[in-house]
């Protein structure tokens, strides 16, 4: 055992110091966030549907929702998204397009007539499938930091050595793909016809990769050039937990308010492999070619692709959401969340994470959410709208960082079916640093995601 966490703690020490994939702390922070998906109504109006209910994909915020059902209801959902991701590497900059189209969500809502108590009227359950994160997305970084990091040839039988010192440019290919898939079983009942009281259990599946590839063009004095690349993976599979329980008060029949609380997710048993370690003094699958010698150097040559895999625990935030939703009667409704994210509390365990998790400590703070929605009928047709903005976790964040988005939708009742469809638009900045341990600029990444969202709703 003492053996197997001295290579777990040289291994995380090596992904964070040594590595152009992400670190640790990168991936605790990545495996905490929220798409917010689900049925086409529930992102028209941007998620707000802490105090509404009535959607079955309203169990991850507030499961006491599921009680403001009248009757048992069938959800499938699908959605297309559009991604942009532009970067900017020491004033050149280049944009990535791609679109991923899933199954988003899909649940049923099953509701009960209590016929053994007056106060207590009705019981519902609740089971949701949704991706609470999608990791699909690549993008492409080029330019000059003027800083050459391979400058020497590993086959070079000159002496002294020739040293390729001058940075003639880089080029940082990343590919990550998989997402966290989550299952929830909510239980409610409504008390009075005022109090609506829910629990839920929620389980993810986590399954993350990442390819990265770095390539450096670099020369010395006498314009001999090194043409270097650094290949760099990582496979993570993972399975969490977490509860979450709150209520809805009606205080009027146009005045409704909520509170939820959903634990930390805790994520048990995380394993990664990688090929993010010492190959021949190299963290990573490297090829090395000079133009002055004929041989290619390769540490993969004669098949010899080494890998490593770490075993690890990782418990996300908490958060806390505060609901209001207005109601106009059959007319339409305004509804507004706030959630309030623990993100200092993050932590990683099963190995040496004391510098990550001391970073959380320090550098994360409790983050500031803010949804709102609104809806409005006209007989069997609904117009939506929602706005949400969320914090930047990160104490430094720039405003820029922060995640605002915009959404639109519509929904057509046929009765024991209902069709609904919604557009929304999201945007942020972020950093992505190539060369931990060098002084060299991050990539800074504008990313825009643009998601159309399509839901079939079947009364049962």
């Amino acid at each position: 055992m003492k053996k197997i966490l001295t290579i777990a703690a040289l291994f995380a020490a090596i992904l964070t110091s040594n590595s152009q994939a992400l670190g640790y702390q990168d991936l605790g922070l990545l495996f905490s966030q929220d798409d917010n998906n689900g049925s086409a109504r529930f992102t028209a109006m941007s998620g707000a549907f802490g105090a509404l209910g009535g959607d079955v994909s309203s169990i991850n915020i507030n499961p006491a929702g599921l009680s403001v059902f009248k009757n048992s209801v069938f959800v499938g959902t699908f959605n297309s998204r559009n991604t942009d991701i532009t970067s900017n590497y020491y004033g050149n900059s280049r944009t990535t397009q791609d679109q991923f189209i899933n199954l988003s969500h899909a649940g049923a809502v099953l509701v009960f007539d209590s016929a053994h108590s007056k106060e207590w009227s009705k019981f519902a359950i609740g089971f949701n499938y949704r991706i609470t994160k999608d990791f699909n997305e690549n993008f492409t970084a080029e330019g000059n930091s003027g800083i050459a990091t391979f400058t020497e040839y590993p086959l070079d039988n000159n002496t002294p050595t020739i040293v390729y010192d001058t940075a003639d440019g880089q080029r940082f290919t990343n590919t990550n793909s998989g997402e966290i898939s989550e299952l929830n079983i909510g239980f409610s009942s409504v008390h009075l016809n005022k109090l609506h009281i829910g629990l839920g259990l929620n389980f993810y599946d986590l399954n993350f990769s990442q390819q990265s590839s770095l390539t450096e063009f670099n020369s010395d004095s006498n314009g001999n050039e090194l043409d270097a690349n650094l290949y760099q993976e990582n496979f993570t599979t993972g399975t969490g937990f977490s509860l979450n329980a709150g209520f809805i008060y009606k205080a009027h029949p146009n005045f409704r308010f909520g509170l939820a609380y959903q634990t930390p997710t805790w994520f048990t048993e995380i394993i990664e492999d990688t090929n993010i370690l010492n190959n021949d003094g190299f963290y990573g699958d490297t090829e090395i070619i000079v133009s002055n010698d004929n041989l290619i150097y390769d540490n993969t040559s004669g098949g010899y692709f080494p890998s490593q895999q770490l075993i690890y625990r990782l418990k996300t935030p908490s958060k806390l959401t505060a609901s209001a939703a207005f109601i106009f009667g059959k007319n339409g409704l305004l509804s507004l969340d706030y959630t309030n994210k623990s993100y200092s509390n993050t932590k990683l365990s099963g190995a040496d994470f004391s510098i990550e998790n001391e970073s959380f400590q320090n550098n994360f703070k409790n983050t500031n959410n803010f949804n709102v929605g609104t809806e409005w009928r006209f007989d069997r047709l609904s117009v939506r709208g929602g706005y949400k903005y969320e914090e930047s976790p990160y104490n430094n964040a720039i405003d820029s960082n922060d995640l605002e988005g915009y959404s639109l939708g519509a929904g057509y009742n046929f009765g024991n079916f209902k069709l609904d469809f919604s557009y929304s638009d999201n945007n942020k900045t972020s950093a992505y640093n190539m060369y931990p341990g060098f002084n060299v600029n991050t990539t800074n990444l504008a990313l825009d995601n643009r998601v159309f969202t399509a839901s079939v709703t079947l009364g049962l």
